[in-house]
């Protein structure tokens, strides 16, 4: 752990990246919130974000701005419509259409030169690959990949004064297990949104893949999920 017990964590607003925060506080981190208003379809998860962040006291939240938009190439940044009511099995089949050309890969970068410049070694991202959309930049694979990069591409890695630990505490659990211990250290899941396709009052479809990975993980639980959704005839 780093000596100064300070942490990036990567917060977008959505149930996984609030659990990973409420463990990175459990385990004695300060938080410095970093999310991302990217263009995104969902700008109702930068409000989300910024209520997770007080309610977990963290030191500070930036929002960095950029605009994928420009590149578009996934339904979260572009008019392609986000999938509706598929079944785990077709979520999982292959890459999805919301998947977000190098996303995490960009989000970990911003979290990389942060977390140099205010000298802690440790990243937290909420990334899982047991219920998910078939992201690849979600795998073990590329975290290993990405953290061997931050050693290599930096100061701190390259002088060896210290050496970054990209921690994903939710990689190798199931939505279920993800909720129950997000509840156990205190997580007000009525705060997240994890929906796609929400509208214009920000309120979840129920009906994307993402709200229906929640939804099932609530279930699973045995707990209600206290967020609204949008009423379907």
């Amino acid at each position: 752990m780093s000596e100064s017990k300070d942490c990036i964590v990567l917060l977008s607003g959505g149930l996984d990246s609030a659990t990973t925060a409420a463990i990175a506080a459990s385990e004695g981190y300060r938080i410095h919130a970093l999310s991302f208003n990217y263009g995104q379809r969902n700008k109702w998860e930068l409000d989300a974000a910024k209520n997770v962040a007080a309610s977990l006291c963290a030191v500070e939240h930036k929002v960095i701005q950029f605009d994928l938009r420009a590149f578009g190439g996934s339904a979260l940044t572009s008019d392609t419509p986000v999938p509706k009511n598929r079944s785990v099995e077709k979520m999982s089949a292959a890459i999805p259409v919301t998947y977000v050309p190098a996303r995490n890969t960009i989000f970990l970068s911003f979290g990389l030169g942060w977390a140099e410049v205010i000298g802690t070694s440790d990243i937290f991202i909420g990334v899982n690959s047991i219920d998910y959309s078939g992201y690849p930049d979600c795998r073990p694979e590329f975290i290993e990949a990405f953290q061997h990069l931050a050693n290599l591409a930096t100061k701190s890695g390259v002088e060896k004064t210290s050496r970054f630990k990209i921690h994903t505490p939710l990689i190798k659990m199931t939505k279920r297990e993800i909720i129950l211990k997000g509840v156990s250290l205190g997580v007000d899941y009525s705060l997240t949104r994890s929906c796609y396709d929400p509208d214009d009052d920000g309120t979840s479809c129920g009906m994307c893949d993402s709200c229906l990975l929640r939804q099932r993980g609530f279930a699973d639980a045995g707990l209600i999920d206290p967020i609204k959704y949008q009423i379907h005839n």
